[in-house]
């Protein structure tokens, strides 16, 4: 399974985009996660969604970050309101089983 991310782009402080990540296979009951990196940083964790559609998020981003799944169309996607100039990095979708990983999307967030 190959994943490719879509949705990033430049955005000002306050606003919202919507990240969107597409499996070329069945996801199955795989947990997909997201995951981003700020230039000089560690990948960090985002959001999580298991097969029963229970989420988590990072404490940095819950209440502002959605995250959904759809098995049927093998995406996941994440909504973010209130984006912030500390969001801006690299967004990466992650596969739990089989461990895989998307090219990521970049999210700038700048006035």
């Amino acid at each position: 399974v190959q994943l490719v991310e879509g949705g990033g782009g430049l955005v000002q402080p306050g606003e919202s985009l919507t990240l969107t990540c597409i499996a070329s296979g069945s996801i199955g009951t795989s947990d997909m996660g997201w995951y981003r990196q700020a230039p000089g940083k560690q990948r960090e964790f985002v959001a999580r969604i298991d097969s029963n559609l229970r989420a988590d998020y990072s404490e940095s981003v819950k209440g502002r970050f959605t995250i959904a799944r759809n098995d049927a169309q093998n995406t996941i996607n994440l909504n973010m309101n209130s984006l912030k100039p500390d969001n801006a990095a690299l967004y990466y979708c992650k596969l739990a089983c089989p461990d895989t990983w998307g090219q990521g999307t970049q999210v700038a967030v700048s006035s």
